[in-house]
């Protein structure tokens, strides 16, 4: 994923909290804030220490980052999105997580074919 994807400080994160929507599953939780300044969409992992130590926690920041440049084309622009990866994540394959991102972001209406 790209340097200029990804929201990196607190005030972005915190905007993206309070004032965008969200949508869950067992496995992700994504918030999104419309941002007209930004072209494309703009990406944030946020993995809490509860999840498992720092090891597990950068390797699930990984999975979801190339996750998303994978899918990049697919997803809306224009955004502030921040995913926060819950535990359920954990036992899943490189598969099944996919899928759970593609399902979370296509629940919340992110991606371009369901957008209007």
């Amino acid at each position: 994923m790209h340097k200029s994807l990804r929201l990196r400080n607190r005030a972005d994160f915190s905007r993206v909290y309070r004032h965008g929507k969200s949508f869950a599953n067992h496995q992700y939780v994504v918030y999104w804030f419309p941002k007209r300044e930004v072209e494309r969409f703009r990406v944030g992992i946020s993995v809490s220490k509860k999840v498992g130590n720092a090891v597990v926690r950068n390797r699930m920041r990984r999975l979801v980052k190339e996750i998303v440049r994978h899918h990049e084309p697919e997803i809306a622009g224009n955004l502030d999105i921040v995913f926060i990866v819950r535990k359920g994540a954990l036992s899943k394959d490189y598969g099944e997580l996919e899928k759970s991102v593609l399902h979370v972001l296509r629940k919340a209406k992110l991606l371009k074919a369901l957008r209007k």
